[in-house]
Protein backbone atom coordinates (compact mmCIF):
# COMPACT_ATOMS: atom_id res chain seq x y z
CA UNK A 1 0.00 0.00 0.00
CA UNK A 2 1.59 3.36 -0.81
CA UNK A 3 1.04 6.27 1.83
CA UNK A 4 1.50 9.98 0.39
CA UNK A 5 3.48 12.31 2.68
CA UNK A 6 5.30 15.35 1.35
CA UNK A 7 5.63 17.27 4.41
CA UNK A 8 7.90 16.45 7.50
CA UNK A 9 7.03 13.93 10.33
CA UNK A 10 8.70 12.30 12.47
CA UNK A 11 11.08 9.59 12.08
CA UNK A 12 9.26 7.38 13.77
CA UNK A 13 6.22 7.57 12.50
CA UNK A 14 8.15 7.20 9.09
CA UNK A 15 9.16 3.77 10.34
CA UNK A 16 5.77 2.76 11.73
CA UNK A 17 4.58 3.02 7.95
CA UNK A 18 7.55 1.62 6.70
CA UNK A 19 6.99 -1.87 8.37
CA UNK A 20 4.26 -2.93 5.83
CA UNK A 21 3.67 -0.28 3.01
CA UNK A 22 5.69 2.42 0.82
CA UNK A 23 5.59 5.87 1.07
CA UNK A 24 5.52 8.49 -1.80
CA UNK A 25 5.76 11.78 -1.94
CA UNK A 26 4.06 12.88 -4.94
CA UNK A 27 1.05 12.33 -6.92
CA UNK A 28 2.54 10.40 -10.29
CA UNK A 29 0.61 7.52 -9.64
CA UNK A 30 -1.88 8.44 -7.81
CA UNK A 31 -4.17 5.42 -8.28
CA UNK A 32 -1.85 3.88 -5.74
CA UNK A 33 -1.96 5.81 -3.21
CA UNK A 34 -4.35 4.45 -0.59
CA UNK A 35 -3.59 6.88 2.76
CA UNK A 36 -2.26 10.26 3.08
CA UNK A 37 -0.98 12.55 5.58
CA UNK A 38 -1.16 16.02 5.60
CA UNK A 39 -0.32 19.19 7.94
CA UNK A 40 -1.13 21.53 4.86
CA UNK A 41 -1.89 20.03 1.44
CA UNK A 42 -4.84 20.93 0.27
CA UNK A 43 -7.26 17.84 -0.83
CA UNK A 44 -10.17 18.65 -2.60
CA UNK A 45 -12.52 16.53 -4.87
CA UNK A 46 -10.69 16.94 -7.74
CA UNK A 47 -7.37 15.28 -5.91
CA UNK A 48 -9.39 12.28 -3.99
CA UNK A 49 -10.96 11.60 -8.04
CA UNK A 50 -7.48 10.79 -9.07
CA UNK A 51 -6.43 9.26 -6.04
CA UNK A 52 -9.63 6.20 -6.55
CA UNK A 53 -8.59 3.93 -4.21
CA UNK A 54 -7.72 6.29 -1.69
CA UNK A 55 -9.15 5.15 1.70
CA UNK A 56 -7.76 7.54 4.35
CA UNK A 57 -7.06 10.78 4.77
CA UNK A 58 -5.41 11.71 8.37
CA UNK A 59 -4.62 15.80 9.53
CA UNK A 60 -0.85 16.04 11.54
CA UNK A 61 -2.93 18.71 13.66
CA UNK A 62 -6.49 19.25 14.62
CA UNK A 63 -8.10 21.60 11.94
CA UNK A 64 -9.01 20.04 9.31
CA UNK A 65 -9.84 23.16 6.55
CA UNK A 66 -7.94 22.19 4.34
CA UNK A 67 -9.68 18.66 3.55
CA UNK A 68 -13.00 18.78 1.36
CA UNK A 69 -15.17 16.65 4.05
CA UNK A 70 -18.15 16.51 2.24
CA UNK A 71 -16.70 15.39 -0.58
CA UNK A 72 -14.70 12.32 1.18
CA UNK A 73 -17.97 11.87 2.78
CA UNK A 74 -19.42 11.51 -0.50
CA UNK A 75 -16.65 9.16 -1.47
CA UNK A 76 -16.79 7.00 1.17
CA UNK A 77 -12.85 8.26 2.26
CA UNK A 78 -12.15 8.26 6.34
CA UNK A 79 -10.77 11.38 7.44
CA UNK A 80 -8.90 11.43 10.82
CA UNK A 81 -7.09 13.91 12.74
CA UNK A 82 -5.07 13.98 16.53
CA UNK A 83 -7.32 16.52 18.48
CA UNK A 84 -5.10 16.35 21.72
CA UNK A 85 -1.86 15.83 20.67
CA UNK A 86 -0.77 19.01 20.15
CA UNK A 87 -3.12 20.36 23.01
CA UNK A 88 -0.52 21.32 25.50
CA UNK A 89 1.87 22.89 23.18
CA UNK A 90 -0.56 25.23 21.74
CA UNK A 91 -2.25 25.91 24.80
CA UNK A 92 1.23 26.71 26.59
CA UNK A 93 2.11 29.19 23.25
CA UNK A 94 -1.02 30.82 23.89
CA UNK A 95 -0.22 31.88 27.27
CA UNK A 96 3.35 33.15 26.07
CA UNK A 97 1.66 35.13 23.78
CA UNK A 98 -0.05 36.83 26.65
CA UNK A 99 2.63 37.46 28.82
CA UNK A 100 3.76 39.07 25.75
CA UNK A 101 1.36 41.20 25.39
CA UNK A 102 0.91 42.21 28.80
CA UNK A 103 4.33 42.81 29.50
CA UNK A 104 5.69 44.14 26.00
CA UNK A 105 8.39 41.82 25.77
CA UNK A 106 8.63 41.88 21.64
CA UNK A 107 8.35 45.20 21.44
CA UNK A 108 10.99 46.11 24.66
CA UNK A 109 13.34 43.92 23.04
CA UNK A 110 12.52 45.52 19.44
CA UNK A 111 13.38 48.96 21.27
CA UNK A 112 16.31 47.50 22.87
CA UNK A 113 17.93 46.53 19.86
CA UNK A 114 17.81 49.78 17.96
CA UNK A 115 18.94 51.23 21.25
CA UNK A 116 15.71 53.45 21.60
CA UNK A 117 16.41 53.56 25.03
CA UNK A 118 17.74 56.64 27.31
CA UNK A 119 16.91 55.17 30.51
CA UNK A 120 16.09 51.98 32.57
CA UNK A 121 12.96 50.80 33.72
CA UNK A 122 11.26 52.92 30.50
CA UNK A 123 7.30 53.90 31.55
CA UNK A 124 6.57 53.57 28.39
CA UNK A 125 6.98 50.20 28.81
CA UNK A 126 4.50 49.69 31.33
CA UNK A 127 2.50 46.59 31.39
CA UNK A 128 0.43 44.66 33.61
CA UNK A 129 -0.29 41.83 35.75
CA UNK A 130 -2.49 38.98 34.66
CA UNK A 131 -3.66 38.01 38.10
CA UNK A 132 -7.10 39.19 38.83
CA UNK A 133 -7.84 39.82 34.79
CA UNK A 134 -10.44 37.78 33.27
CA UNK A 135 -9.73 35.98 30.22
CA UNK A 136 -12.40 35.52 27.43
CA UNK A 137 -12.37 32.69 25.60
CA UNK A 138 -14.01 32.58 21.97
CA UNK A 139 -14.03 28.07 21.62
CA UNK A 140 -13.89 25.96 24.58
CA UNK A 141 -12.63 23.39 23.17
CA UNK A 142 -9.53 21.25 24.59
CA UNK A 143 -6.65 23.55 23.71
CA UNK A 144 -8.92 26.95 25.26
CA UNK A 145 -10.04 24.38 28.17
CA UNK A 146 -6.14 23.75 28.96
CA UNK A 147 -5.49 27.59 28.76
CA UNK A 148 -8.26 28.47 31.26
CA UNK A 149 -5.98 25.43 33.50
CA UNK A 150 -3.24 27.34 33.06
CA UNK A 151 -4.27 30.41 33.81
CA UNK A 152 -6.65 30.34 36.30
CA UNK A 153 -4.09 27.72 38.56
CA UNK A 154 -0.77 29.50 37.76
CA UNK A 155 -1.97 33.25 37.47
CA UNK A 156 -5.32 33.50 39.14
CA UNK A 157 -7.06 34.46 36.20
CA UNK A 158 -11.04 34.48 36.18
CA UNK A 159 -12.65 32.79 33.04
CA UNK A 160 -15.70 33.72 31.06
CA UNK A 161 -17.02 32.16 27.66
CA UNK A 162 -18.51 32.27 24.38
CA UNK A 163 -19.48 28.96 22.55
CA UNK A 164 -23.11 28.00 21.30
CA UNK A 165 -22.20 24.45 21.75
CA UNK A 166 -21.01 24.38 25.41
CA UNK A 167 -22.50 22.58 28.41
CA UNK A 168 -22.90 25.59 30.46
CA UNK A 169 -23.94 23.58 33.26
CA UNK A 170 -20.40 21.33 33.29
CA UNK A 171 -18.41 24.37 32.68
CA UNK A 172 -20.52 26.20 35.78
CA UNK A 173 -19.10 23.65 38.20
CA UNK A 174 -15.16 24.78 36.46
CA UNK A 175 -16.34 28.18 36.99
CA UNK A 176 -16.65 29.40 33.58
CA UNK A 177 -19.54 31.95 32.60
CA UNK A 178 -20.82 30.87 29.33
CA UNK A 179 -22.31 33.97 27.27
CA UNK A 180 -25.12 33.71 24.74
CA UNK A 181 -23.59 37.15 23.05
CA UNK A 182 -19.95 36.85 21.33
CA UNK A 183 -20.20 40.59 21.76
CA UNK A 184 -21.45 40.68 25.42
CA UNK A 185 -18.42 38.69 26.17
CA UNK A 186 -16.03 40.44 24.73
CA UNK A 187 -17.09 43.62 26.77
CA UNK A 188 -16.25 42.22 29.85
CA UNK A 189 -12.60 40.20 28.99
CA UNK A 190 -9.59 41.97 29.64
CA UNK A 191 -7.82 39.15 27.21
CA UNK A 192 -9.65 37.40 24.49
CA UNK A 193 -8.20 34.25 22.86
CA UNK A 194 -9.64 32.80 19.71
CA UNK A 195 -9.79 29.01 19.27
CA UNK A 196 -12.11 27.82 16.96
CA UNK A 197 -11.81 25.95 13.42
CA UNK A 198 -12.50 27.89 10.72
CA UNK A 199 -15.42 27.28 9.22
CA UNK A 200 -18.04 29.31 6.97
CA UNK A 201 -20.06 30.32 10.82
CA UNK A 202 -16.21 31.28 11.91
CA UNK A 203 -15.13 33.22 9.53
CA UNK A 204 -14.39 36.85 9.97
CA UNK A 205 -16.31 36.25 13.61
CA UNK A 206 -13.84 38.72 15.05
CA UNK A 207 -14.48 41.34 12.87
CA UNK A 208 -16.33 45.08 12.44
CA UNK A 209 -18.19 46.59 14.84
CA UNK A 210 -17.80 43.93 17.68
CA UNK A 211 -13.80 46.03 17.77
CA UNK A 212 -16.25 48.36 18.98
CA UNK A 213 -17.31 45.94 22.17
CA UNK A 214 -13.74 45.59 23.50
CA UNK A 215 -12.47 46.94 26.80
CA UNK A 216 -9.96 49.65 27.03
CA UNK A 217 -6.78 48.33 27.23
CA UNK A 218 -8.07 45.01 25.87
CA UNK A 219 -5.42 42.12 23.94
CA UNK A 220 -6.86 40.08 21.53
CA UNK A 221 -5.41 36.77 20.96
CA UNK A 222 -5.63 34.09 17.71
CA UNK A 223 -3.49 31.02 17.11
CA UNK A 224 -6.29 29.19 15.82
CA UNK A 225 -6.77 29.91 12.07
CA UNK A 226 -6.18 32.89 9.54
CA UNK A 227 -9.50 34.26 8.48
CA UNK A 228 -11.28 33.79 11.90
CA UNK A 229 -9.97 37.53 13.15
CA UNK A 230 -10.55 40.11 9.99
CA UNK A 231 -7.24 41.53 9.72
CA UNK A 232 -8.12 44.80 7.98
CA UNK A 233 -10.63 45.60 10.94
CA UNK A 234 -7.55 44.01 13.46
CA UNK A 235 -5.12 46.54 12.33
CA UNK A 236 -7.74 49.58 12.11
CA UNK A 237 -8.44 48.48 16.14
CA UNK A 238 -5.26 48.90 16.86
CA UNK A 239 -3.96 51.97 15.25
CA UNK A 240 -7.25 53.57 16.55
CA UNK A 241 -6.17 52.21 20.10
CA UNK A 242 -9.25 50.31 20.00
CA UNK A 243 -6.97 47.18 21.28
CA UNK A 244 -4.12 47.86 23.21
CA UNK A 245 -2.17 44.62 21.80
CA UNK A 246 -2.55 41.56 19.61
CA UNK A 247 -0.75 38.65 18.87
CA UNK A 248 -1.78 36.28 16.32
CA UNK A 249 0.18 32.91 14.83
CA UNK A 250 -2.34 32.38 12.05
CA UNK A 251 -3.13 34.12 9.08
CA UNK A 252 -4.97 34.57 5.73
CA UNK A 253 -1.78 34.51 3.63
CA UNK A 254 1.45 32.13 5.46
CA UNK A 255 3.63 32.78 6.20
CA UNK A 256 3.26 36.62 7.22
CA UNK A 257 5.04 39.20 5.49
CA UNK A 258 5.38 43.08 4.91
CA UNK A 259 3.77 42.47 1.67
CA UNK A 260 0.77 40.37 2.54
CA UNK A 261 -0.29 41.45 6.10
CA UNK A 262 -0.05 45.28 6.64
CA UNK A 263 -0.50 44.40 10.25
CA UNK A 264 3.52 43.82 10.78
CA UNK A 265 4.00 48.09 10.41
CA UNK A 266 2.66 47.80 14.06
CA UNK A 267 4.05 48.30 17.74
CA UNK A 268 1.50 47.04 19.13
CA UNK A 269 1.09 43.72 17.15
CA UNK A 270 3.25 40.49 17.84
CA UNK A 271 3.22 38.14 14.91
CA UNK A 272 4.45 34.13 14.40
CA UNK A 273 4.47 32.30 11.96
CA UNK A 274 2.19 29.33 12.63
CA UNK A 275 4.47 27.48 15.45
CA UNK A 276 2.26 26.96 18.45
CA UNK A 277 2.23 23.35 17.59
CA UNK A 278 5.74 22.87 16.76
CA UNK A 279 7.25 21.60 19.61
CA UNK A 280 9.55 17.83 19.81
CA UNK A 281 6.68 16.26 21.88
CA UNK A 282 3.81 17.70 19.82
CA UNK A 283 5.45 16.85 16.24
CA UNK A 284 6.12 13.44 17.32
CA UNK A 285 2.20 12.30 19.23
CA UNK A 286 0.73 14.58 15.93
CA UNK A 287 3.04 11.87 13.50
CA UNK A 288 2.35 8.83 15.47
CA UNK A 289 -1.27 9.45 16.13
CA UNK A 290 -1.55 10.54 12.18
CA UNK A 291 0.19 7.14 11.13
CA UNK A 292 -1.44 4.84 13.38
CA UNK A 293 -4.87 5.97 12.76
CA UNK A 294 -3.92 5.35 9.34
CA UNK A 295 -2.78 1.80 9.74
CA UNK A 296 -5.82 1.55 11.16
CA UNK A 297 -8.22 2.35 8.35
CA UNK A 298 -6.29 0.36 5.98
CA UNK A 299 -6.23 -2.63 8.65
CA UNK A 300 -10.46 -3.02 8.35
CA UNK A 301 -10.17 -0.90 11.96
CA UNK A 302 -12.09 1.56 13.63
CA UNK A 303 -9.78 4.71 13.91
CA UNK A 304 -9.52 6.43 17.37
CA UNK A 305 -10.54 9.97 16.24
CA UNK A 306 -12.83 9.86 12.78
CA UNK A 307 -14.07 13.44 11.48
CA UNK A 308 -15.91 11.98 8.60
Amino acid sequence: MSIFINEPISEKAIELIKKNNSIVDNFDHPEQIEGIILSYLNVDDKLMDKCKNLKVIAKHGVGCDSIDLKAAKERGITVVNTPKANMRSVAEFIVALILDCARNITLSNNKTSKGDFRETSPFSMTGFELAGKTLGLVGLGNIAREVADILTKGFNMNVIAYDPYANKDELALMGIKVYDDLGEMIENADIVNVSVPLTEDTKNLISGEIFDRFKEGAVLINAARGGIVNEDDLYEALSEGKLAAAACDCFVNEPPTRENTKLLELDNFIATPHIAAVTKEALERMAMGAASQVLEVLDGKEPQFRVV
